[in-house]
């Protein structure tokens, strides 16, 4: 027995399909399309949020130094003239070192967000997985499943396919 829907098309085509389609509600929450894709949407999109609820607060946070170049007023980088060994002289950038707290992912949640990468578009990957587990996960984290809602609208003009608006409760 079929794990999905085969919507009629082929496999590469059905993927970028429903890659595009999870993007879309990620990105914007809400989704206007045919009833069919919003259950495989929906499928796609219940499996990754609870993936991200799960790891939601397994990362830790850690101390790095960075060197980045000084700039004057004028926006340009600050230069000291300087001499080699052999007589040359030459112009060195002028470094300053700064520390941050950056956070760092566990394994587990590494892993969940290479998963959720393979369901987003690549184009925007990076910005809508943020968005997934910065706030989208932290929103849901008292639920128990049940993060999309779907909208029967009724058949579409010209071809009669049942729409449907899938959207993030």
């Amino acid at each position: 027995m079929a794990s999905h829907r085969k919507l009629g098309r082929p496999t590469n085509q059905r993927i970028s399909i429903l890659r595009n389609l999870v993007t879309a509600l990620l990105q914007n929450g809400k989704i206007e399309t045919t009833e069919m894709r919003a259950k495989e949407v929906s499928k796609i999109a219940e499996k990754l949020i609870s993936s991200a609820v799960k790891e939601c607060d397994n990362f830790t946070s850690k101390q790095i130094t960075k060197s980045k170049a000084k700039i004057d007023d004028k926006g340009k980088k600050i230069t000291v003239s300087k001499e080699s060994k052999n007589g040359n002289t030459y112009q060195v950038v002028q470094r300053e070192e700064t520390t941050e707290m950056v956070s760092v992912d566990s394994a587990s949640r590494l892993n969940a967000r290479r998963k959720a990468m393979k369901w987003i578009n690549k184009t925007k990957d990076e910005a809508i997985v943020n968005k997934l587990f910065d706030e989208i996960a932290p929103k849901y984290k008292e639920r128990n499943g049940g993060y999309t809602r779907i909208y029967k609208l009724g058949p579409r003009r010209g071809d009669a396919a049942l729409m449907a608006i899938l959207e993030l409760v």
